[in-house]
């Protein structure tokens, strides 16, 4: 019985070609990982850009931090090859615009992405969606 549930799972996981990732950033305790160690290995130049831009810099640092471990969540799914954060790259064309996922990684990229964020009062939130292209 176990063996044919296992061959049954096995051969979902192989044909899978999107996965969904999320990541709940409690801010108050995010808080005291924001050091500038922190910032130098998980956020590109242009997000720190970004996220210094607001008086509520913080709470920008922990929807950003959702967003890339929900990506990242959503890609090892797919795909277990190594991946740092500093390959994952989320933009926002304009304040309240729509994110956008860029990958540092290689050049022809694999995975569609589609990212939602929230936040509300000390939480922030992301739900990434990757799709093999």
């Amino acid at each position: 019985m176990n063996s044919k549930l296992l061959k049954s799972v096995e051969g979902l996981t192989a044909d899978q070609n999107f996965a969904v990732g999320n990541d709940l950033v409690f801010v108050p305790d995010f808080k005291h990982s924001l050091t500038p160690l922190f910032k130098s290995k998980v956020y590109t130049a242009a997000e720190i850009t970004y996220c210094d831009r607001f008086d509520d810099s913080l709470l920008r640092y922990a929807s950003t931090w959702a967003a890339k471990e929900a990506v990242y969540k959503a890609i090892k799914q797919i795909d277990p090859s190594a991946l740092s954060w500093l390959k994952i790259e989320i933009i926002r064309e304009k304040t309240g615009g729509r994110p956008r996922v860029v990958f540092h990684h290689s050049p022809a990229n694999p995975f569609r992405v589609s990212l939602t964020l929230s936040h509300d009062g000390d939480y922030a939130w992301a739900i990434a969606i990757a799709e093999l292209k």
